[in-house]
Protein backbone atom coordinates (compact mmCIF):
# COMPACT_ATOMS: atom_id res chain seq x y z
CA UNK A 1 0.00 0.00 0.00
CA UNK A 2 1.39 3.63 -1.08
CA UNK A 3 1.18 6.08 1.48
CA UNK A 4 -1.32 8.60 1.82
CA UNK A 5 -2.64 11.95 3.74
CA UNK A 6 -5.86 11.48 6.08
CA UNK A 7 -8.49 13.67 7.29
CA UNK A 8 -11.58 12.38 9.53
CA UNK A 9 -14.86 14.89 8.91
CA UNK A 10 -18.33 15.35 10.64
CA UNK A 11 -20.09 17.29 7.77
CA UNK A 12 -21.14 16.75 4.49
CA UNK A 13 -19.89 20.56 3.62
CA UNK A 14 -16.49 19.77 4.91
CA UNK A 15 -16.11 16.21 3.55
CA UNK A 16 -17.26 17.60 -0.40
CA UNK A 17 -14.26 20.92 0.61
CA UNK A 18 -11.97 17.60 1.56
CA UNK A 19 -12.08 16.00 -1.73
CA UNK A 20 -12.59 19.28 -4.01
CA UNK A 21 -8.96 20.40 -2.49
CA UNK A 22 -7.04 17.36 -2.60
CA UNK A 23 -5.35 15.91 -5.90
CA UNK A 24 -6.28 12.41 -5.90
CA UNK A 25 -8.86 12.16 -2.73
CA UNK A 26 -11.37 9.32 -2.13
CA UNK A 27 -14.16 9.24 0.67
CA UNK A 28 -13.40 6.00 2.81
CA UNK A 29 -16.21 4.57 4.91
CA UNK A 30 -16.49 1.05 5.89
CA UNK A 31 -13.58 0.40 3.26
CA UNK A 32 -14.24 -3.38 2.82
CA UNK A 33 -13.63 -2.83 -0.88
CA UNK A 34 -11.47 0.35 -1.36
CA UNK A 35 -8.92 -0.74 1.06
CA UNK A 36 -8.41 -4.24 -0.92
CA UNK A 37 -7.47 -2.57 -4.05
CA UNK A 38 -5.64 0.17 -2.32
CA UNK A 39 -3.28 -3.29 -1.16
CA UNK A 40 -2.91 -4.19 -4.04
CA UNK A 41 -2.15 -0.81 -6.31
CA UNK A 42 -5.58 -1.13 -8.05
CA UNK A 43 -6.54 2.24 -6.76
CA UNK A 44 -4.07 4.88 -5.08
CA UNK A 45 -5.95 7.82 -3.51
CA UNK A 46 -3.45 10.08 -2.59
CA UNK A 47 -5.72 11.54 0.40
CA UNK A 48 -8.32 9.38 2.05
CA UNK A 49 -11.68 11.49 3.56
CA UNK A 50 -12.98 9.12 6.35
CA UNK A 51 -16.84 10.08 6.37
CA UNK A 52 -18.55 7.95 9.09
CA UNK A 53 -18.48 10.08 11.99
CA UNK A 54 -21.04 12.02 9.79
CA UNK A 55 -24.33 11.69 10.72
CA UNK A 56 -26.45 9.65 7.89
CA UNK A 57 -26.85 6.41 9.36
CA UNK A 58 -30.40 7.00 10.45
CA UNK A 59 -33.26 4.61 8.55
CA UNK A 60 -36.55 6.52 8.62
CA UNK A 61 -39.59 7.26 6.58
CA UNK A 62 -39.57 9.66 3.61
CA UNK A 63 -41.98 12.28 2.95
CA UNK A 64 -43.35 10.20 0.05
CA UNK A 65 -44.40 7.61 2.34
CA UNK A 66 -41.00 5.60 1.74
CA UNK A 67 -38.14 4.78 3.19
CA UNK A 68 -34.90 6.53 3.62
CA UNK A 69 -31.59 5.05 4.11
CA UNK A 70 -28.72 6.80 5.19
CA UNK A 71 -25.62 6.63 2.77
CA UNK A 72 -23.95 5.34 6.07
CA UNK A 73 -25.73 2.89 7.82
CA UNK A 74 -24.32 -0.47 7.35
CA UNK A 75 -25.47 -3.08 5.11
CA UNK A 76 -26.44 -5.37 8.56
CA UNK A 77 -28.46 -2.39 10.12
CA UNK A 78 -30.52 -1.97 6.94
CA UNK A 79 -31.41 -5.82 5.97
CA UNK A 80 -32.95 -6.39 9.77
CA UNK A 81 -34.02 -3.10 10.09
CA UNK A 82 -37.99 -3.68 11.19
CA UNK A 83 -39.37 -1.12 7.86
CA UNK A 84 -36.98 -2.95 6.13
CA UNK A 85 -37.80 -6.46 6.48
CA UNK A 86 -41.80 -6.06 6.87
CA UNK A 87 -42.03 -3.49 3.85
CA UNK A 88 -39.14 -3.83 1.53
CA UNK A 89 -38.21 -7.43 1.90
CA UNK A 90 -37.15 -8.26 -1.36
CA UNK A 91 -33.92 -5.55 -0.46
CA UNK A 92 -33.71 -7.57 2.81
CA UNK A 93 -33.01 -10.71 1.10
CA UNK A 94 -30.65 -9.22 -1.38
CA UNK A 95 -28.17 -7.68 0.99
CA UNK A 96 -28.03 -10.87 3.02
CA UNK A 97 -27.35 -12.89 0.20
CA UNK A 98 -24.19 -10.66 -0.17
CA UNK A 99 -20.80 -11.12 1.38
CA UNK A 100 -20.71 -12.37 4.97
CA UNK A 101 -21.99 -11.20 7.99
CA UNK A 102 -18.75 -9.25 9.16
CA UNK A 103 -18.60 -7.90 5.85
CA UNK A 104 -22.38 -6.87 6.14
CA UNK A 105 -21.77 -5.16 9.27
CA UNK A 106 -18.63 -2.89 8.30
CA UNK A 107 -20.10 -2.11 4.73
CA UNK A 108 -22.16 1.01 4.31
CA UNK A 109 -25.36 1.39 1.53
CA UNK A 110 -23.79 3.97 0.35
CA UNK A 111 -20.08 2.26 -0.21
CA UNK A 112 -22.05 -0.39 -1.64
CA UNK A 113 -23.55 1.59 -4.61
CA UNK A 114 -19.34 2.16 -5.12
CA UNK A 115 -17.99 -0.91 -5.14
CA UNK A 116 -15.84 -2.22 -8.12
CA UNK A 117 -16.33 -4.88 -10.27
CA UNK A 118 -14.50 -8.30 -9.22
CA UNK A 119 -13.06 -8.74 -12.72
CA UNK A 120 -9.97 -11.27 -12.17
CA UNK A 121 -8.09 -9.09 -14.83
CA UNK A 122 -8.99 -5.85 -12.86
CA UNK A 123 -7.51 -6.39 -10.53
CA UNK A 124 -4.14 -8.06 -11.85
CA UNK A 125 -2.16 -5.53 -12.44
CA UNK A 126 0.10 -7.60 -14.42
CA UNK A 127 -2.56 -7.78 -17.05
CA UNK A 128 -3.78 -4.76 -19.63
CA UNK A 129 -7.66 -3.76 -18.49
CA UNK A 130 -9.53 -0.73 -19.48
CA UNK A 131 -10.88 0.05 -16.52
CA UNK A 132 -7.64 0.07 -14.21
CA UNK A 133 -5.71 1.73 -17.00
CA UNK A 134 -7.87 3.46 -19.67
CA UNK A 135 -6.19 2.13 -23.58
CA UNK A 136 -4.81 -0.77 -22.54
CA UNK A 137 -6.76 -2.91 -23.84
CA UNK A 138 -9.43 -5.89 -22.17
CA UNK A 139 -7.68 -9.30 -21.43
CA UNK A 140 -10.52 -10.51 -20.25
CA UNK A 141 -12.73 -10.62 -23.65
CA UNK A 142 -10.63 -13.24 -25.07
CA UNK A 143 -9.29 -14.42 -21.50
CA UNK A 144 -11.00 -16.36 -18.95
CA UNK A 145 -14.44 -14.92 -19.08
CA UNK A 146 -17.02 -17.13 -16.93
CA UNK A 147 -18.17 -14.84 -14.40
CA UNK A 148 -18.13 -11.13 -16.49
CA UNK A 149 -21.16 -9.92 -18.67
CA UNK A 150 -23.10 -11.05 -21.43
CA UNK A 151 -25.18 -7.40 -21.89
CA UNK A 152 -24.58 -4.04 -22.53
CA UNK A 153 -21.04 -5.07 -23.10
CA UNK A 154 -18.66 -3.17 -25.20
CA UNK A 155 -15.04 -3.79 -27.07
CA UNK A 156 -13.84 -2.44 -24.38
CA UNK A 157 -15.14 -4.32 -21.01
CA UNK A 158 -16.77 -7.16 -20.58
CA UNK A 159 -16.80 -6.50 -16.43
CA UNK A 160 -19.95 -6.78 -14.00
CA UNK A 161 -20.95 -4.97 -11.04
CA UNK A 162 -20.94 -7.21 -8.22
CA UNK A 163 -23.87 -5.32 -5.60
CA UNK A 164 -26.83 -7.60 -4.92
CA UNK A 165 -28.04 -4.65 -2.91
CA UNK A 166 -28.16 -2.68 -6.29
CA UNK A 167 -30.12 -5.12 -8.05
CA UNK A 168 -33.10 -4.67 -5.44
CA UNK A 169 -32.63 -1.08 -5.25
CA UNK A 170 -33.05 -1.41 -9.08
CA UNK A 171 -36.20 -3.25 -9.27
CA UNK A 172 -37.32 -1.30 -6.42
CA UNK A 173 -37.31 2.48 -8.67
CA UNK A 174 -34.97 3.70 -5.64
CA UNK A 175 -33.54 7.34 -5.61
CA UNK A 176 -29.81 8.15 -4.58
CA UNK A 177 -29.28 11.72 -3.05
CA UNK A 178 -26.19 12.97 -3.99
CA UNK A 179 -24.75 16.56 -3.01
CA UNK A 180 -21.17 17.83 -4.02
CA UNK A 181 -19.65 21.42 -4.68
CA UNK A 182 -22.47 22.20 -6.79
CA UNK A 183 -25.35 21.36 -4.48
CA UNK A 184 -27.75 18.33 -4.24
CA UNK A 185 -29.47 16.39 -6.85
CA UNK A 186 -31.12 13.16 -7.29
CA UNK A 187 -30.13 10.45 -9.17
CA UNK A 188 -32.46 7.67 -10.11
CA UNK A 189 -30.88 4.31 -9.59
CA UNK A 190 -31.22 3.11 -12.92
CA UNK A 191 -29.10 5.90 -14.11
CA UNK A 192 -26.84 5.79 -11.03
CA UNK A 193 -24.46 3.00 -12.57
CA UNK A 194 -23.06 3.12 -16.61
CA UNK A 195 -22.44 0.63 -19.03
CA UNK A 196 -18.78 0.25 -20.22
CA UNK A 197 -18.99 2.44 -23.66
CA UNK A 198 -15.62 3.90 -24.52
CA UNK A 199 -14.94 4.71 -20.63
CA UNK A 200 -15.32 1.64 -18.63
CA UNK A 201 -13.06 3.07 -16.02
CA UNK A 202 -15.65 5.14 -14.96
CA UNK A 203 -18.41 3.41 -13.21
CA UNK A 204 -20.69 5.76 -12.20
CA UNK A 205 -22.55 9.39 -12.97
CA UNK A 206 -21.65 10.57 -9.81
CA UNK A 207 -19.22 13.28 -9.38
CA UNK A 208 -15.89 13.22 -8.11
CA UNK A 209 -16.72 15.83 -5.47
CA UNK A 210 -20.40 14.53 -5.07
CA UNK A 211 -20.80 12.29 -1.58
CA UNK A 212 -24.56 9.81 -1.79
CA UNK A 213 -25.90 10.92 1.76
CA UNK A 214 -29.16 8.82 1.31
CA UNK A 215 -30.71 6.42 -0.77
CA UNK A 216 -34.66 6.90 -1.18
CA UNK A 217 -36.68 4.09 -1.68
CA UNK A 218 -40.61 4.74 -2.66
CA UNK A 219 -43.96 3.85 -1.08
CA UNK A 220 -44.60 0.55 -3.14
CA UNK A 221 -42.25 -2.07 -1.70
CA UNK A 222 -43.61 -5.07 -3.64
CA UNK A 223 -43.93 -7.22 -0.17
CA UNK A 224 -46.96 -9.88 -1.68
CA UNK A 225 -45.10 -10.81 -4.09
CA UNK A 226 -41.30 -10.77 -4.53
CA UNK A 227 -38.19 -12.78 -4.11
CA UNK A 228 -34.57 -12.37 -4.90
CA UNK A 229 -32.65 -15.37 -6.45
CA UNK A 230 -28.66 -15.49 -6.60
CA UNK A 231 -26.83 -18.16 -8.89
CA UNK A 232 -23.23 -18.54 -7.41
CA UNK A 233 -20.30 -21.01 -7.37
CA UNK A 234 -21.20 -21.98 -3.86
CA UNK A 235 -23.84 -20.83 -1.09
CA UNK A 236 -21.38 -18.12 0.82
CA UNK A 237 -19.26 -15.51 -0.07
CA UNK A 238 -19.56 -15.71 -4.04
CA UNK A 239 -20.85 -13.29 -6.45
CA UNK A 240 -23.62 -13.83 -8.82
CA UNK A 241 -23.24 -15.83 -11.96
CA UNK A 242 -26.77 -14.70 -12.40
CA UNK A 243 -29.11 -13.13 -9.61
CA UNK A 244 -32.64 -11.88 -10.46
CA UNK A 245 -34.74 -9.79 -8.04
CA UNK A 246 -38.73 -9.70 -8.99
CA UNK A 247 -41.58 -7.53 -7.51
CA UNK A 248 -44.98 -8.05 -8.76
CA UNK A 249 -47.98 -6.31 -8.00
CA UNK A 250 -51.23 -9.01 -8.63
CA UNK A 251 -55.18 -8.98 -9.39
CA UNK A 252 -56.22 -12.35 -9.23
CA UNK A 253 -53.75 -14.22 -11.26
CA UNK A 254 -53.72 -11.11 -13.75
CA UNK A 255 -50.14 -9.21 -13.48
CA UNK A 256 -50.99 -5.39 -13.01
CA UNK A 257 -47.07 -4.39 -12.57
CA UNK A 258 -43.71 -6.19 -12.66
CA UNK A 259 -40.55 -5.07 -11.52
CA UNK A 260 -37.12 -7.32 -12.88
CA UNK A 261 -33.30 -6.79 -12.48
CA UNK A 262 -30.76 -8.87 -13.54
CA UNK A 263 -27.23 -9.09 -11.22
CA UNK A 264 -24.34 -10.86 -12.74
CA UNK A 265 -24.95 -10.27 -16.34
CA UNK A 266 -23.58 -6.45 -16.65
CA UNK A 267 -21.75 -3.45 -15.75
CA UNK A 268 -24.93 -2.31 -13.95
CA UNK A 269 -28.00 -3.50 -12.77
CA UNK A 270 -29.86 -4.73 -15.75
CA UNK A 271 -33.73 -3.56 -15.93
CA UNK A 272 -35.71 -2.93 -18.76
CA UNK A 273 -39.64 -1.38 -18.04
CA UNK A 274 -40.43 -1.59 -21.76
CA UNK A 275 -40.49 -5.52 -21.52
CA UNK A 276 -41.57 -5.82 -17.79
CA UNK A 277 -44.79 -4.21 -19.66
CA UNK A 278 -45.34 -7.14 -21.74
CA UNK A 279 -46.50 -8.67 -18.20
CA UNK A 280 -48.60 -5.74 -17.24
CA UNK A 281 -52.30 -7.11 -17.60
CA UNK A 282 -51.53 -10.58 -18.77
CA UNK A 283 -51.77 -13.58 -16.91
CA UNK A 284 -49.54 -15.04 -14.82
CA UNK A 285 -48.43 -18.52 -16.74
CA UNK A 286 -44.45 -19.61 -17.26
CA UNK A 287 -45.62 -19.29 -20.90
CA UNK A 288 -46.00 -15.57 -20.45
CA UNK A 289 -42.72 -14.99 -17.94
CA UNK A 290 -40.67 -17.02 -20.83
CA UNK A 291 -41.51 -14.26 -23.27
CA UNK A 292 -40.29 -11.76 -21.02
CA UNK A 293 -37.20 -13.65 -20.12
CA UNK A 294 -36.55 -13.61 -23.99
CA UNK A 295 -37.33 -10.30 -24.14
CA UNK A 296 -34.86 -9.36 -21.14
CA UNK A 297 -31.90 -11.46 -23.19
CA UNK A 298 -32.33 -10.15 -26.62
CA UNK A 299 -28.77 -9.50 -28.10
CA UNK A 300 -27.18 -10.90 -24.91
CA UNK A 301 -23.60 -12.46 -26.17
CA UNK A 302 -21.28 -14.48 -24.65
CA UNK A 303 -17.63 -14.30 -24.89
CA UNK A 304 -16.88 -18.27 -24.88
CA UNK A 305 -16.45 -19.42 -20.95
CA UNK A 306 -19.57 -17.75 -20.22
CA UNK A 307 -22.16 -18.74 -22.85
CA UNK A 308 -23.85 -20.91 -20.47
CA UNK A 309 -25.22 -17.26 -18.71
CA UNK A 310 -27.39 -16.80 -21.45
CA UNK A 311 -29.53 -19.78 -20.66
CA UNK A 312 -28.82 -19.46 -16.94
CA UNK A 313 -30.03 -15.97 -17.06
CA UNK A 314 -33.57 -17.32 -19.02
CA UNK A 315 -34.22 -20.00 -16.81
CA UNK A 316 -33.71 -18.01 -13.78
CA UNK A 317 -35.96 -15.50 -14.66
CA UNK A 318 -38.72 -17.81 -15.27
CA UNK A 319 -38.19 -19.79 -11.84
CA UNK A 320 -37.93 -16.05 -10.27
CA UNK A 321 -41.57 -14.72 -11.36
CA UNK A 322 -42.73 -18.13 -10.57
CA UNK A 323 -41.55 -18.09 -7.16
CA UNK A 324 -42.40 -14.67 -6.67
CA UNK A 325 -45.98 -15.43 -7.67
CA UNK A 326 -46.32 -18.42 -5.02
CA UNK A 327 -43.69 -16.40 -2.49
CA UNK A 328 -41.86 -20.15 -1.64
CA UNK A 329 -38.69 -18.88 -0.02
CA UNK A 330 -36.23 -17.16 -1.03
CA UNK A 331 -32.75 -19.06 -2.23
Amino acid sequence: MRPFTFTRVKDVATAVQEVTGQQNAKFIAGGTNLLDLMKIDVMTPQHLVDITHIALKTIEENKEGGLRLGALATNAATAYHALVETRYPLLSHAILAGATGQLRNMATDGGNLLQRTRCYYFYDTDTPCNKREPGSGCSAIKGYNRDLAILGTSEHCIATHPSDMAVALAALDAKVNVTGKDGDRVIPILEFHRLPGDKPHIDTNLKEDEIITSIDLPAKGFADHYTYIKLRDRASYAFALVSVAIGLEMEGNTVKEARIALGGVAHKPWRLPQAEALLQGKEATKANFTKVAEAYLEGAKGYGDNDFKIELARRAMVRALEQALSMEAAS
